[in-house]
């Protein structure tokens, strides 16, 4: 993804504002990207999934068993945080970068009251998953490698049919799988292929919402909710891992863990942009399975499968977007094609980031540790209405500490909404101020 670049003819300014960090704070990540040489999709090479079984016998008053080992080794792997996996050992199989993912996961120590397992399930089980894998499709990026060539399939991924009304039928998949496509085309349970609308994407909660006629589309996936989910239940991830010669590959595991957390970086500028919430799970998820559906034993989708832990001596550790998480950004995306989110105005660097030399320039006192310097700030908004001003040391809003992007728009995103007015601590020509703005959203 590349973020806005500001102009701006100072040398001191150009240093501040690396390519990295001239995201306007409070405005969304572009999530539409330009072709670039990592090929986008699910359907990039994988090491060949080895399973071994062995047994042996024991006493006369035990009983043999078996047990299979699935390892999953290599991957994709990118610099950056991309979408199967946002990162180099979180890898996502799209054509975004991203860097290491930080899984600073909140293990869940409480009890189960009820776990289910499918010994414990009843007979419905297997038709549950059935009905539900006809509303799994495949989803086919399509670009064309240049003006003379006819688009071509970049690559593929999966996505669930979560509604249909007024002869139209709606793809939720990942927004990394169709990144930088020209066309997107979904894939029936038939082979038939259906040409799609992409309705908006999202970068940050790597969601993307598609639009195809409805008059082939017969199921629609059952849609549950994540809240309550427990660890130790079953749960059965459905997809197209490696392409769609595995089309609606059905694989089992259990719930690993609930709320973890890992770091997103949309920029390609090895930071962390966001942070999200997922489901842990050990049902296998391959390159091709990223927006195909995470479900319970019930056949109610309760996640949508993004990334796995991709490291030769991890197996067995993927995530999913909580469905409870994944709704309402759905209905933004299909309703207004993009997340509208606060936006103050301003482009803006690390103090961290600021070279030696020009620390002078910014005239901070020495107990004056982090922050955000203003690099630039756009005309109108209303940060230029606040009086903000270039160099500006942005260093807490709203009472809340401020060192960088990730903690800027945390805040924002979360605790605050369009119209909401805030109060902004900086400092200028080393003097401490404030200011109050209200918050706009993006035009």
């Amino acid at each position: 993804m590349t973020s806005e670049d500001v102009e701006n003819n100072s040398t001191a300014n150009q240093e501040l504002r690396s390519e990295s960090e001239e995201n306007d704070y409070g405005e969304n990540p572009q999530t539409t990207a330009q072709p670039s040489e990592n090929i986008p999709g699910e359907n990039q090479k994988n090491d060949n999934t080895k399973t071994k079984t062995k047994s042996k016998k024991a006493s006369k008053n035990k009983s043999g068993g078996s047990a299979l080992i699935g390892g999953v080794v290599g991957g994709v792997i990118s610099a950056v945080i991309v979408v199967l996996l946002f990162t180099t050992n979180v890898i996502p199989v799209g054509n975004s970068t991203g860097s290491s993912a930080d899984t600073k996961g909140n293990n869940d120590s409480s009890t189960p009251e009820v776990i289910k397992t499918l010994s414990s399930e009843n007979a419905d089980t297997s038709t549950n998953i059935e009905e539900t894998s006809e509303a799994v499709v495949g989803v086919v990026n399509l670009q064309k490698q240049s003006v003379w060539t006819q688009s071509q399939e970049a690559g593929t991924g999966s996505g669930i049919i979560y509604k249909k009304e007024n002869g139209k039928a709606y793809i939720v998949t990942n927004q990394h799988v169709v990144e930088g496509a020209q066309e997107v085309e979904i894939v029936l349970n038939d082979d038939e292929r259906v040409q799609a609308k992409v309705l908006g994407t999202d970068a940050l909660t790597d969601l993307a919402v598609l639009e195809v006629n409805g008059e082939k589309i017969d199921t629609v996936a059952n849609i549950g909710t994540s809240e309550g989910l427990k660890v130790g239940e079953t749960v059965i991830a459905i997809g197209n891992p490696l392409g769609m010669n595995f089309a609606n590959t059905v694989t089992k595991g259990i719930v690993s863990g609930l709320n973890r957390s890992v770091s997103i970086d949309t920029n390609g500028d090895a930071r962390p942009d966001w942070v999200t919430e997922v489901i842990q799970t050990d049902a296998a998820i391959n390159p091709g399975n990223s927006g195909g559906a995470l479900v319970n034993s019930d056949g109610e989708v309760i996640g949508i499968n993004s990334m796995k832990i991709a490291k030769q001596e991890v197996e067995g550790i993927g995530f999913a977007i909580p469905m409870d998480s994944a709704l309402p950004i759905m209905e933004q995306l299909e309703q207004n094609g993009e997340i509208e989110r606060p936006l103050i105005g301003i482009s803006t660097a690390s103090l961290n980031q600021v070279p030696p030399q020009y620390r002078s320039e910014i005239a901070l006192p020495e107990d004056v540790k982090g922050g955000m310097v203003v690099a630039d700030v756009q005309t109108g908004s209303s940060a230029d209405t606040a009086g903000l001003q270039q160099f500006d040391v942005i260093t807490k809003i709203n009472g809340n500490e401020i060192t960088s992007i990730l903690e800027l728009r945390k805040y924002l995103y979360s605790e605050t909404k369009i119209g909401d007015t805030i109060e902004i601590e900086f400092y200028r020509d080393g003097k401490a101020q404030t200011a109050e703005l209200q918050l706009q959203a993006r035009e």
